[in-house]
This record gives structure tokens, sequence and C-alpha cells, in this order.
């Protein structure tokens, strides 16, 4: 008997097409940002929910940014603007909040 395996990048995909575990993913990852300064871990799980809602070509016509300036804030090197943050995660049905630590 064979078994097949499915990567655990197109699971993850997969589980981020729900809003709600969208939202714990980068929860996490914002966490870990207040934690350690990991930015880049964040723009990556970001940018993983991004592809899960269509790609970036989908958020970019939704979001009205343009193409490349989105795959460069999503980039582990990206340094993006809160207006630019919020324009991504609108589409996505997301927003960011402030909580006490």
């Amino acid at each position: 008997m064979t078994t097949t395996s499915i990567p655990f990048q197109d699971t993850l995909l997969e589980s981020l097409k729900d809003p709600a575990h969208a939202q714990t993913y980068l929860d996490v990852a914002l966490e870990d940002y207040a934690q350690d300064g990991d930015w880049p871990f964040f723009l990556t799980a970001l940018r993983n929910v991004a592809e899960a809602n269509g790609g970036l070509g989908v958020l970019a016509e939704k979001s009205n940014l343009n193409r490349q300036n989105l795959y460069k804030a999503l980039s582990t090197t990206g340094n993006p603007k809160l207006g630019t943050l919020g324009a991504i995660l609108r589409p996505l049905g997301l927003r960011l909040s402030v909580q006490p630590l």
C-alpha cells in the first residue's frame, strides 16, 4: 500500500482560506515579532494569506496597489507603511488592532 503526501505549503494555503485561521496565523506572527523582532516572518505570513486568497495579482487589483510594490512590500526585506498594511489587509477581510501587553 502506498500513501501520498500533500506538501505542507499546499495544506497551509488551503487552511488560510478560512479568515479565522488566517487571523490566528497572523496573530502568532505578530507575537513572534513582538518577542524577537522577526518582521520578515510576519511579512511571509501575510504573503501566505494573500497567496491563499487568490495570489498577489488579485490582491494588487483589490487593494489598488502596484503589483511590483506589493511584491516588494511583502518580501522578507520589505518595510511597508501602515497605510500599505491596511490596504493589504482590507481586501483579505482583516484589519490591524492594538492590544495591551
